[in-house]
């Protein structure tokens, strides 16, 4: 017998939307923040029909006049699509899906819940679920507001767990039974298939990926949406008996588990380039403040120069760490404007003007994420990415959390 009370992740009632699914599902929140065309594009396709657009608050808008007008707005769809015929309950469930990403690759994953009392996003922290970056705590609470008025969630909240033999997912494709949506995504996103996993299949599933261990899952995307889903339910939780707390529906976050060894999971490195300052100080300064000897090699750039520094540290997570640190410290010190560029090719040129500096980061072996947060904490924000943009996880799943 399953003691269902102990795992950490678990089946859960699903809602699925029952009308155009293509129309229903949005890319999350927090892509194309600055374009504002997507989003046009993304209200064109949806139109009147019921969307998990209407559902969310894309981070585009944040900041708006109209900000408190969506927010209360969600809140009343929220509602007004729980007591329609917008949503099918599948009970006792996990969803098994292939992602078939812009590049053809597939990956695969686990929708079902996981416990908030076994997440931790602090530094220092010996959670069996932990954050992969650096929480900031400004980015809160928007999310905050939006989830604790909520009905429902819906997941764009993607959980890396370390599986290079790939049993886990095999697991879930040998138990998954009828397909509950197959389609293409909006955007460029690519073609999505999903089959659910019910009753005692589920369990079992859910026990297996449980596991045991001081460090089981690793937050990839949507660290900050899980940050306050956590928020909210230590909130909710004072005013709660204790008797209450097990199975409460706050308690608990939709998320999609995925392998870290998956072929479809891709980590690029996110680079620092350092604007209108003094090259030839920088590299002083930088070979002054983090060479060691013992350390792991970067490449710092100005222009047509190349030099290669040992930065301290072992794990890439340390290494980012005192780099990233160098940076802001200089440019507080000695001036210049610090940013955040993906691709190798594009930090090379940003780099070649006179007063341009950058460091080109190594990218990270896949078996390094977990090593790294367990040895010096979460990765610093704007570390790397997985994958481009319009592979990122669409909303398509929700739950009732009231």
């Amino acid at each position: 017998m399953i003691d269902h009370k102990h795992l950490i992740f678990q089946p859960a009632e699903i809602l699925l939307p029952a009308g155009n699914l293509r129309k229903w599902s949005v890319i999350a929140c927090d892509q194309f923040t600055s374009d504002g065309e997507y989003w046009t594009e993304v209200e064109r396709i949806v139109g009147d029909a019921p969307s998990a657009l209407r559902l969310m608050l894309p981070e585009y808008y944040l900041g708006r006049n109209d900000e408190a007008e969506r927010m209360a707005h969600i809140s009343e769809t929220m509602l007004q699509y729980l007591n329609s015929d917008v949503f099918q309950a599948y009970h006792d469930s996990l969803i098994y899906v292939e992602r078939t990403l812009s590049s053809g690759k597939v990956r695969c994953g686990l929708v079902g819940v996981i416990d908030l009392e076994a997440f931790d996003y602090s530094d220092q922290t010996n959670a069996p679920i932990r954050a992969s970056e650096h929480t900031v705590e400004d980015r809160l609470p928007p999310r905050v507001r939006v989830r604790m008025n909520a009905s429902i969630e819906m997941p764009h909240i993607m959980l890396f767990f370390d599986d290079p033999e790939h049993q886990l997912m095999k697991l879930a494709a040998s138990s998954a039974e009828d397909t509950v949506y197959d389609f293409d995504l909006m955007g460029g996103g690519g073609h999505i298939r999903g089959a659910r996993i019910c009753g005692d299949s589920a369990w079992l599933l859910a026990e297996e990926a449980s596991g045991s261990g001081d460090f089981r899952f690793a937050v990839g995307d949507g660290n900050h949406s899980l940050a306050a889903a956590r928020n909210c339910w230590l909130e909710q939780k004072r005013s709660l008996p204790e008797k209450e707390w097990a199975r409460h529906p706050a308690r608990y976050a939709l998320v999609e588990l995925v392998n870290i060894h998956d072929p479809g999971v891709s980590f690029e490195p996110i680079h620092r380039v350092v604007f209108q300052t003094d090259t030839k100080h920088w590299f002083s300064a930088a070979a002054e403040r983090l060479c060691d000897p013992n350390g792991r090699p970067l490449a710092f750039l100005c222009g047509t120069e190349s030099r290669t520094i040992p930065v301290k540290g072992n794990a890439i997570g340390e290494v980012i760490e005192h780099a990233e640190q160098f940076c802001k410290w200089y440019c507080a010190q000695y001036g210049g404007t610090l940013d955040y560029i993906h691709g190798d090719d594009e930090t090379r040129y940003l780099s070649q003007p006179d007063g341009c500096c950058g460091i080109l980061f190594p990218k990270m072996k896949k078996a390094e994420l977990f090593h790294s947060v367990a040895q010096t904490g979460p990765f610093p924000k704007k570390s790397f990415s997985i994958g481009l943009g319009t592979d990122k996880r669409y909303y398509l799943e929700c739950r009732k959390i009231k």
